[in-house]
């Protein structure tokens, strides 16, 4: 079963990969801030909870390795134990200290060996866990550069727009509004055209 950061993840590629192409591009998209933020959001308030979850697992290392102890130094007391009563059987103290000692090697034998296997059971259970989140935590990353890229790709081509607006606008204007010279020109045309009209009078 996913957890529910995961879930978040898959949301956001796949909101992603739903989004339209920005005009003439066929790699920036155009993204609703207001969705993206709610998913961002809930990603962000997740994950420490995911990765106190896996704090937990990879603090079951010291649980693994105390109960390892714990059975090994039963083994080691229980081999004492019986040792104890071998030498206290004064018939057989030659045969017993053999015995003695071949349990306490063997004892000591399985200890290691529990000991060494709970060792590497705890470093795979944290190499695991350490190894999900940081992969987790890159792809989250991934998806922040590449929404903050394609956010910022997008505000330069709509400044870059504006100002292309802008100009054309101006220069409509300039030409809706003569400058003062140039209706100079034109009223001292007019005027002598009527002077020499009176002239032919």
């Amino acid at each position: 079963m996913s957890s529910r950061i995961e879930q978040l993840i898959d949301e956001i590629e796949e909101y992603i990969d739903g989004c339209k192409y920005y005009p003439l591009s066929n790699t920036k998209i155009v993204v609703n801030k207001d969705e993206i933020d709610e998913l961002l959001r809930e990603l962000r308030t997740k994950t420490p909870d995911e990765i106190k979850r896996y704090q937990k697992i990879i603090s079951n290392r010291d649980a693994i390795l105390n109960e390892a102890r714990t059975k090994a130094e039963a083994l080691i007391n229980e081999a004492t134990v019986h040792t104890n009563e071998l030498i206290n059987e004064h018939e057989i103290m030659q045969q017993a200290y053999a015995q003695a000692n071949e349990i306490v090697r063997l004892a000591t034998s399985q200890a290691q060996e529990i000991l060494d296997n709970a060792t590497v059971e705890a470093n795979n259970v944290k190499s695991a866990a350490v190894q999900y989140t940081d992969e987790s935590l890159a792809t989250m990353e991934n998806i922040i550069a590449h929404a903050i890229d394609s956010t910022q790709s997008n505000y330069a081509n709509m400044i870059n727009d504006l100002n292309q607006y802008y100009e054309v606008i101006k220069n409509n204007r300039n030409e809706l509004h003569p400058v003062e010279e140039d209706l100079t020109e034109i009223d001292t045309a007019a005027g002598a055209s009527a002077g020499s009209d009176l002239n032919v009078l």
